[in-house]
């Protein structure tokens, strides 16, 4: 069974957030550890939730849209 969570790293030991239903106590499991850095964009919440081709896909599509956009016309 593979599952996100969340939880806070204190005194050495990983603290889950919320109730791990279905995990019997004492029960080995592992995992990869990803640091939450704010989420320096709205975009970076999406990264790992879409497939690898999606997500490049929506960041060619956010890149050309920008190239087009006329910075004068904000003034």
């Amino acid at each position: 069974m593979t599952r996100f969570i969340e939880a806070l790293y204190e005194n050495g030991v990983l603290r889950p957030l919320h109730p791990l239903e279905g995990v019997a106590e004492h029960s080995r499991v592992r995992g990869t550890l990803e640091l939450d850095e704010g989420n320096a964009s709205p975009l970076m919440a999406c990264i790992g939730t879409l497939p690898d081709e999606d997500a490049e896909e929506m960041m060619r599509a956010i890149e050309e849209e920008f190239e087009r956009i006329d910075p004068d016309a904000w003034r």
